[in-house]
């Protein structure tokens, strides 16, 4: 699909149709980057989004065990407190 630019005050944009939109789930805000010369546009995310799904699915798993113990133990500890 061929658009043209607009002029928007002293900067270009673009149109991009309803169709587009739905069809790439873009809100309001859009994700903007440039790689290798080519204008990428996406949708903005939520940094943690699809976390909750993922834990959920470990913990279905029994993938979800602490990878470090609640208390750890050091020779501190066992020799107490001095002054």
């Amino acid at each position: 699909m061929k658009i043209n630019l607009i002029s928007i005050g002293n900067s270009k944009g673009i149109r991009i149709p309803s169709s587009i939109i739905k069809q790439c789930g873009l809100g309001n805000e859009l994700e903007m980057r440039v790689e290798n010369g080519v204008i990428m546009l996406a949708p903005v995310r939520s940094l943690r989004e699809g976390w909750s799904a993922a834990f959920e699915k470990m913990a279905a798993a029994g993938d979800d065990a602490p990878l470090v113990p609640d208390v750890l133990q050091n020779d501190f500890d066992a020799e107490g407190w001095t002054w």
